[in-house]
Formats: C-alpha cells, sequence, structure tokens
C-alpha cells in the first residue's frame, strides 16, 4: 500500500508563485509516473503535467510555461509561477506503480488579491 501526502497550498496573489510537494511513502512498489491534477468548485477534475520515472513530462496547455514538474526519490513537486485566478483549484497527487494507481487527498490552491 502507498499513501501520498501533498503539501505547500495556500493563499496568493496573482502573478505570485507556490511549490506543491507530493510525498509517497509505503513500501514494494516502483514508481512507472505521478503527476497532478485540479479540481475547481463546480468542474471536473482535470489533468496539469506528468512526469515519468525517467525524467520524461507533459503539460496541460493552460499551464505549459508557468508550471515545472519534478520528481524525486518516491516525491514529486509543481512548481507554479505567475499564478491566475483560474488556477484556483484543489490540487491533487497521482502515483502510478504498474497497474496500482493511488491519489493523495489534496491541497488547496487560492489565487485572489
Amino acid at each position: 500500500q502507498v499513501q501520498l501526502v501533498e503539501s505547500g497550498g495556500g493563499l496568493v496573489q496573482p502573478g505570485g508563485s507556490l511549490r506543491l510537494s507530493c510525498t509517497a511513502s509505503g513500501s514494494d512498489f516502483t514508481i512507472n509516473y505521478m503527476a497532478w491534477y485540479r479540481q475547481a468548485p463546480g468542474k471536473q477534475r482535470e489533468w496539469v503535467a506528468t512526469i515519468t520515472r525517467g525524467g520524461s513530462t507533459a503539460y496541460a496547455d493552460s499551464v505549459k510555461g508557468r508550471f515545472t514538474i519534478s520528481i524525486y526519490t518516491s516525491k514529486t513537486d509543481l512548481q507554479m509561477n505567475s499564478l491566475k485566478p483560474e488556477d484556483t483549484a484543489v490540487y491533487y497527487c497521482k502515483l502510478v506503480a504498474g497497474t496500482r494507481v493511488y491519489w493523495g487527498q489534496g491541497t488547496q490552491v487560492t489565487v485572489s488579491s
């Protein structure tokens, strides 16, 4: 079993930055890839970014050039720059290990003046 814990969310003004972290704990798992999703109020959860164990990345068009995903041993970070009010959402971390998929509990990001 794998547990994911996100941290780093909060309130930030438009144009500001935040860094989210997601740490995985457990045993007997090998990460295939990790990803970030987000869900704004009244909207469906949407994909934000993915990074493979080897470091290959992909980003949603809405965040490309502003967000950067990184991977470390059992951890992924999401550096978010030039934040906009439309980035406000609960951000979730996802880990895929073989056929198993795990989700974190989410961390709130609010972009507002």
